[in-house]
């Protein structure tokens, strides 16, 4: 008997298919390979991008092979653009490094180190006037949590706090704060430098660049 599950589409993915979420009826024992192509075939716009794209089964990353249980959800991911202290959040409105800071500090953590993300106002020589950043926020705070996780364990307990701005951004506004406290400066450093690199990997947060005259999803080219 068929099972329905739910595709979830982002970014430009969701721009090529002009929706966000659609529900389809797959027989059982259907792969994520399976569904891809039945994806290419109902929305042929989709299909030169499914080559950049990786998939999140149920919030987690799986390859081509995964089985795909009834009731599941499957999200289409982008190329995303780029110690626990437990705050790991995506939101909805302007940023405050204190938040951060707050969420790490203690007496301790004698090295703290932060990262504050502004938008740039011009990128490879073409002027930005704003910034659209989306999210597929479930998947983005779990990852950043796993990314606070990785930090503890590498980098001598450091304790990690981000914070990720969506929506539309002017130059100058804060995209990402983020916070890393330790016992000392090194691991600090570290763990703050170890945080900014994976959110640019695996977090499922993306950006669309509007210029003076043109626009881009960052990580796809014009």
């Amino acid at each position: 008997m068929p099972a329905e599950i739910s595709v979830l589409f982002f970014a430009a993915a969701r721009e090529r298919v002009k929706l966000s979420r659609e529900a389809l009826e797959v027989p059982p024992g259907t792969r994520v390979a399976d569904v891809l192509r039945l994806l290419a075939e109902r929305h042929p716009e989709l299909a030169p991008l499914l080559p950049h794209l990786r998939v999140a089964l149920n919030q987690e990353f799986v390859d081509a092979e995964a089985e795909v249980p009834a009731g599941a959800e499957l999200a289409l991911i982008p190329p995303v653009a780029g110690g626990s202290g437990g705050l790991f959040r995506v939101v909805d409105r302007p940023l405050r490094l204190e938040e951060v800071v707050e969420a790490v500090a203690g007496e301790a953590h004698g090295g703290l180190v932060t990262f504050s993300g502004s938008v740039r106002n011009q990128t490879r020589g073409r002027r930005v006037v704003r910034l659209e950043y989306e999210a597929y926020p479930p998947m983005a705070e779990k990852k950043l949590a796993e990314i606070g996780a990785e930090v503890a364990e590498r980098f001598g307990g450091t304790r990690l706090a981000i914070v990720h701005r969506t929506g539309t951004l002017r130059p100058g506004e804060l995209a990402v704060v983020i916070a890393a406290a330790a016992p000392h400066r090194k691991e600090a450093f570290l763990g703050c430098e170890h945080a900014i690199e994976r959110l640019k990997q695996d977090v499922p947060i993306w950006k669309k660049e509007f210029y003076e005259d043109g626009e881009v999803w960052v990580g796809l080219g014009p």
